[in-house]
């Protein structure tokens, strides 16, 4: 018989709901257990990384009525926004966007700007109308609204990236300090097993109105993003700000500037043997394509158990391997800015993507990243763009919520 929401709903407000993390699941099913629909009703799934499709749309006060009639430009911490769709004509308040790409300078962009918002630091408006400027400080709490949008996220499954050409590719978003040729490296995004798309590739429980995490806080998925396939699904979410976590969220510097850090965590309820053989797949039955970081012509079709699998998730700094560079190497291309001078790690800001590892003379960064197979020889990974620490992270505070009775089930329509 086949689970319905309504079932699993009322199992989870009277608190005998059964639930696992994605990895939990996994596990058993590498254990050789046999898995059926009675012995689990939930599975959180995850995501977390670059997602660039990522916008919020803010209304903010700027001044008194009739101060001005309309803005022309604005800017958020240097960060430039769009003003409208709503002129809210002679009221002092803008509504905008901003773009998670869009950035004051190389290292302070719209993801920056979001994470900053979350934490309730002091954001300075900058608002231009008509060669007149008009100023203001505020808070996440001074916005009447504040809500981010994803025009694409959480692909089911990337492309990892290499330079097969015998110059460097000095400007792009999948490199920190532009891409060596020869296939010298290889930039990774996706976090395999657990990505939700992976867990329900058929999109059977997930759609519009699936009731989800984004950056730790409550929301919602649209539909299907920009860029969706049948073969390459990915999802546009929303959720408002307040309630976010700003440790899954975030910027992200690359060489071609600035990239937003955006996180989901998505309930996969099973409802029958289908949904269990869907919850099944392994990292090393998940194709990973490799493809020309310049034009994207395919080079190679790996798995990601080269990316997941006897790798490191977590990347470590050991105190005593350190010789204190001046300027610390490391530290100057941290994407995340989670290196100190002095070479210890920021774990608020760290997303284990590997970099320090790469650029340390002295080896102080351990971790491995692994390597990818391209024409029968291993190039090694020196950058991944998703976290699959922090992806776990979020199953596991999801799945809490879900056992404790405080987040319910939402599907599209006929689930």
């Amino acid at each position: 018989m086949m689970k319905t929401l309504s079932e699993i709903n009322a199992k989870i407000r009277s608190g005998t709901a059964l639930v696992m993390t994605a990895a939990e699941f996994k596990q058993h099913i590498r254990n050789g257990k046999k898995i059926t629909p009675a012995d689990v009703d939930v599975v959180t799934t995850g995501t977390f990384g670059v997602m660039s499709g990522t916008y919020a749309v803010l209304s903010i006060p700027v001044a008194e009525k009739k101060a001005f009639k309309t803005a022309d430009r604005v800017w958020l911490n240097g960060v430039p926004a769009v003003p409208g769709p709503c002129p809210n004509e002679n009221l002092g308040i803008v509504d905008l966007i901003v773009y998670g790409t869009a950035h004051a300078d190389r290292t302070y962009g719209g993801g920056h700007l979001f994470r900053d918002l979350v934490q309730g630091k002091p954001v300075q408006v900058a608002v231009e109308v008509k060669r007149k400027m008009f100023h203001r400080t505020v808070t996440l709490g001074d916005l009447e609204f504040a809500r981010l949008v994803t025009t694409r996220s959480a692909f089911k499954n990337y492309s990892a990236l290499v330079n097969p050409r015998h110059r460097p590719v000095n400007s792009t978003i999948f490199s920190i300090a532009g891409m060596q040729g020869f296939l010298s490296e290889a930039s990774v995004s996706g976090c395999g097993e657990i990505n939700p798309l992976e867990n329900d590739p058929g999109m059977r429980t997930i759609g519009p109105g699936t009731h989800i995490l984004v950056n730790g806080g409550e929301g919602y998925v649209m539909g299907t993003g920009t860029r969706s396939s049948a073969e390459r699904p990915n999802l546009s979410v929303f959720a408002d700000l307040r309630g976010m976590d700003p440790d899954m969220m975030g910027g992200f510097v690359t060489s071609a500037g600035p990239e937003c850090l955006v996180s989901c965590a998505i309930p996969i309820p099973v409802l029958d043997e289908q949904s269990v053989l869907a919850l099944s797949v392994l990292h090393e039955q998940i194709p990973l394509t490799v493809a020309d970081v310049a034009d994207r012509t395919l080079l190679a079709i790996t798995t990601y158990g080269e990316v997941w699998n006897s790798t490191d998730p977590v990347i470590r700094f050991e105190p005593s391997l350190c010789t204190s560079c001046t300027p610390c190497s490391a530290a100057a291309r941290c994407p995340t800015g989670a290196i100190s001078p002095t070479g210890t790690i920021d774990s608020h800001h760290c997303v284990h993507c590997g970099t320090c590892t790469v650029t340390c003379p002295a080896h102080a960064y351990t971790g491995t990243l692994g390597s990818l197979t391209v024409n029968t020889s291993p190039v090694p990974v020196t950058l991944r763009q998703s976290s699959i620490t922090h992806a776990k992270r979020l199953c596991a505070r999801l799945k809490r919520r879900i056992s404790h009775g405080e987040f319910f089930l939402h599907g599209p329509e006929g689930v």
